[in-house]
């Protein structure tokens, strides 16, 4: 009845906490979180391999690191206003991985950094179109997603 029951779980949890306990939302959460369940079920993600667990703490930290850093660039161009000329851009970048789920991180990572958006995918090509805030160097942010967080991505997943 529930392949995932950890999901389900959650789910109920979250619509209880965003709706208020009454009977009426705790059976509607039921049922969301059933239909979730089987959704989740009917895609059949592949269950992670991971090679290298031990660095995870490393690329967490290195993301949060990032994430900071980029935030206070974007408030100083947000505070600068219009002293400074931003230079916003596309790149598109060719990927070494291909499995979905370092794949799937590396996406989170990029658009959950100020400044940047993951805006397309070419599995054909294996390439990502990025937006940048303020391009000032392609090859620094190849550089920068290569070797800094598609490396560590593909050390840690098998």
């Amino acid at each position: 009845m529930l392949p995932y029951p950890l999901l389900a779980l959650s789910l109920i949890l979250m619509w209880l906490l965003l709706n208020g306990f009454t009977l009426g939302q705790l059976i509607l959460g039921i049922i969301v979180a059933v239909f979730a369940s089987w959704g989740m079920a009917s895609l059949r993600p592949e269950k992670p391999r991971l090679r290298k667990w031990y660095l995870l703490p490393k690329l967490f930290f290195r993301v949060v690191f990032d994430v900071l850093k980029s935030n206070a660039q974007v408030a100083w161009i947000i505070l600068r206003g219009r002293s400074r000329k931003t230079t916003p851009g596309f790149v598109v970048l060719e990927l070494r991985v291909r499995d979905q789920i370092p794949l799937a991180l590396l996406a989170v990572i990029l658009t959950s950094t100020p400044g940047s958006a993951w805006l397309e995918y070419d599995s054909n090509d294996n390439t990502v179109l990025l937006h940048v805030l303020d391009l000032e160097n392609e090859a620094q942010w190849r550089d920068t997603v290569a070797n800094r967080y598609e490396s560590l991505l593909m050390e840690i997943f098998a």
